[in-house]
């Protein structure tokens, strides 16, 4: 006769939790899962797939980069978002919406523009880089950070009811901008004026797509992203291609450019603590310096800055300190002569003159971000730690309690 004890051991084993129909896949590990931190960069249509397929599979650390508000028009492709959150942060709402799908997930989210806002350290927090986004610019500078802090991220793309997922692995190419052609070139060019400033009429783009091709699309994302974790075989410098119509699919493999500036990885990174509102460029400068053990270097900056705008008609000049790619031509013009200015720009500083008095954050770039201070015969990258809290809130928690269960890659070439 079986005794009361057994009896209730064999019921708690029937007994299902939350991922137990997952844990029936023999390779499935469901802690790596929870372990992963993961960068959403769109939180639309395909974000919004990607984000709830991320909470659904049990994914505990996500931080959510989007820079728009909802539109009416989003109510349609978007399952995070309802009408009461119209005129809202994408970002935030998709966040919020995701911990109530699994309650245990810590998702923080940034109301930013991926580009000019967001520093290279929330990159290298990252285990793994999802992009549900709209534009070549946003694709270009994500590939070139995540090969920079040697992380792999996993691109997804959709139009009308046609779409393609695909991923690039730091240090292994091809990379995204090796299978950028010449007219991709043409485009991105369109985005900036000879003068380095925005044109407004390329601000905002439209994209016809349906909820359906988002969702065949996100999902392909997010199982490459599980795939990966679990050191299974993914779609590496590859493209997953579906074609909705005849509900038609391929794999394209794409080819290295051996001429592409994508490919560098940082070798070697050490944190500043000080927070970058307080920290000088002298001060880092000099920490450099100690670092290289050389009194000659270069601190590089992490995007170029507009320094000021110089009016060649009456000689006026005003300072700027923003990113390149933020300053829109209306501004650019005189405000005394309607004369379109120069553009002075910056993108390092070499240990003299004024700039160094001034504040890091000062100079228009955005917390949490890296450096490259470079001497004759060595070079380094400095985070600007003392502003993870700041940036990463609640996710900041996490960086000591879980390593990252993506296995680290060497450095590429």
């Amino acid at each position: 006769m079986e005794s009361l004890d057994s009896i209730t051991v064999a019921s708690d084993e029937l007994q299902e939790d939350r991922f137990s129909r997952l844990r029936l896949i023999g390779w499935w590990d469901q802690e790596k899962l929870a372990q992963t931190k993961v960068l959403v960069v769109g939180a639309g249509a395909l974000g919004n797939e990607i984000v709830k397929n991320l909470a659904l599979l049990g994914f505990r650390q996500i931080l959510i980069v989007d820079l728009d508000n909802i539109e009416n028009s989003n109510l349609s492709r978007s399952i995070l978002f309802r009408s009461r959150d119209i005129g809202q942060s994408k970002a935030k709402t998709a966040a919020v919406a995701a911990q109530e799908v699994f309650e245990d997930l810590v998702a923080h989210h940034l109301q930013a523009n991926i580009i000019h806002e967001v520093g290279l350290g929330v990159f290298g927090w990252a285990d793994l880089i999802l992009g549900g986004l709209d534009n070549r610019e946003a694709r270009l500078w994500i590939n070139r950070s995540a090969w920079k802090m040697n992380r792999p991220w996993i691109d997804g793309a959709i139009q009308g009811i046609d779409g393609l997922a695909r991923v690039f692995l730091p240090g292994q190419p091809p990379c995204y901008e090796c299978t950028l052609g010449e007219t991709d070139w043409q485009i991105l060019a369109k985005r900036m004026s000879c003068n380095l400033l925005t044109r407004e009429e390329m601000q905002g783009g439209r994209v016809p797509t349906t909820p359906t091709i988002s969702s065949i699309i996100a999902g392909v994302q997010v199982q490459e992203a599980v795939k990966l974790i679990h050191g299974l075989p993914v779609l590496s410098g590859k493209a997953y291609r579906f074609e909705g119509l005849h509900h038609t699919s391929d794999v394209v493999e794409y080819t290295e450019n051996q001429e592409c500036l994508s490919h560098e990885t940082f070798s070697r990174i050490v944190s500043w603590t000080k927070p970058s509102s307080t920290t000088s460029l002298d001060e880092l400068f000099k920490f450099a310096q100690h670092q290289l053990g050389a009194e000659k270097l270069t601190l590089e900056f992490s995007r170029d800055v507009i320094h000021k705008l110089v009016c060649p008609q009456c000689g006026r000049e005003e300072e700027i300190f923003a990113p390149v790619g933020t300053v829109s031509e209306a501004r650019g013009r005189c405000p005394q002569d309607n004369q379109m200015r120069e553009v002075k720009n910056v993108h390092n500083y070499s240990g003299q003159g004024p700039m160094g008095a001034r504040t890091v954050r000062s100079l228009g770039l955005p917390a949490f971000d890296v450096f490259v201070a470079r001497s004759m015969s060595d070079e380094i990258a400095i985070l600007m730690e003392g502003d993870r809290g700041e940036v990463l809130g609640p996710l900041a928690q996490f960086d000591d309690a879980t390593p990252s269960a993506i296995p680290a890659r060497s450095p590429g070439p």
